[in-house]
């Protein structure tokens, strides 16, 4: 099975730049939580979104190119492994004119229920629409 990619254009924006003259990190870290709330409004159900909402438990970004005012770029996102109480979550900030990969992203995500604030299961059919089966452990001896 191959996780559902989803994009996201983005604007670069005066208030992204910092005093070096490209993005902020932060930018990146927002663009990330902005591309995975987009994925998830877009592909999950009412009842889903009603039921069930996600806060990150790890971030890890590896930039690779600077990202400039006036670039064209998009948030690529698609959800990898997951069981019922995690989700990892992969993104690439793209910028359009020549593909290249500017930052790529790594997130832990957790879901919680919308109802308790508590940690909560996410169902089987939620797993196979946004994700690859995450592996199996290996019995222990």
């Amino acid at each position: 099975m191959t996780a559902e990619r989803f994009e996201l254009p983005i604007t670069v924006l005066p208030d992204d730049i910092d005093d070096l003259g490209h993005v902020n990190n932060v930018v990146y870290l927002r663009w990330i939580q902005d591309v995975a709330i987009a994925h998830w409004s877009t592909a999950a159900t009412p009842e889903q979104q009603a039921e069930v909402a996600w806060v990150a438990l790890r971030h890890e970004i590896d930039y690779k190119l600077p990202t400039l005012l006036g670039d064209a770029v998009v948030a690529r996102t698609w959800v990898g492994t997951a069981d019922a109480s995690k989700f990892e979550r992969n993104t690439e900030i793209v910028r359009v004119s020549d593909q290249k990969v500017l930052a790529r992203g790594r997130t832990i995500w957790c879901p919680i229920n919308r109802k308790t604030g508590r940690l909560t299961r996410v169902s089987e059919a939620v797993r196979q629409r946004f994700s690859v089966p995450a592996p199996t452990e290996p019995p222990r001896a």
